[in-house]
């Protein structure tokens, strides 16, 4: 049995999980999530608990388990107090600068690079070397801040470009370095 998919997710004060059939709905003090979970998974609520189970012991079902728990968990952790991911921008002369709803960088090409934010994210530069993406679903959060990312992925030589806080770029030696 999944150790994960077992333990059941406790609902905090001001939440509201309610299913129907295979749709989950979590509403909040910062928003509303909805998901559709996959038939094979059975999820109930009982005591301010939301529990996920499964109907047998088949691979599909045994996958699907602890996967189903944490989307749940995610969203009810994402509602409460909703995820962010941090960017950091390196390199001489990579900026950016927050514009009404839009993020605008200078990222060493001829032009600006401008994204902008949407209704599920918001977009902070409190300077300019960094970027904080924040919202309230966690997979959204994260392909924004993947795209975000693609921009200018860092490259090995010099680490310039957008990379997450805390990520450690793997750096290769120049051709100065080869011979010896």
């Amino acid at each position: 049995m999944s150790r994960i998919g077992r333990k059941p997710i406790v609902i905090p004060a001001g939440v509201e999980v309610t299913v129907n059939g295979h749709n989950v709905t979590v509403k909040g003090p910062k928003g509303t999530l909805n998901s559709n979970i996959h038939p094979l998974m059975n999820v109930t609520v009982e005591n301010g608990e939301v529990l996920v189970t499964r109907p047998n012991d088949e691979k599909q079902a045994r996958s699907l388990h602890g996967l189903t728990r944490t989307n749940i968990s995610n969203m009810v952790e994402g509602v409460v107090n909703g995820f962010e991911k941090k960017l950091e921008v390196q390199g001489v002369g990579y900026r950016v600068a927050k514009q009404g709803k839009s993020l605008v960088m200078n990222l060493g090409f001829s032009h600006q690079v401008i994204v902008d934010e949407n209704d599920d994210i918001k977009i902070e530069a409190p300077d300019a070397n960094t970027i904080i993406i924040k919202g309230i679903d966690k997979q959204k959060v994260g392909q924004f801040a993947a795209e975000v990312r693609e921009k200018r992925p860092p490259e090995p030589y010099k680490g310039k470009g957008i990379r997450y806080a805390g990520e450690h770029i793997i750096r290769k030696e120049g051709k100065a370095g080869k011979g010896k």
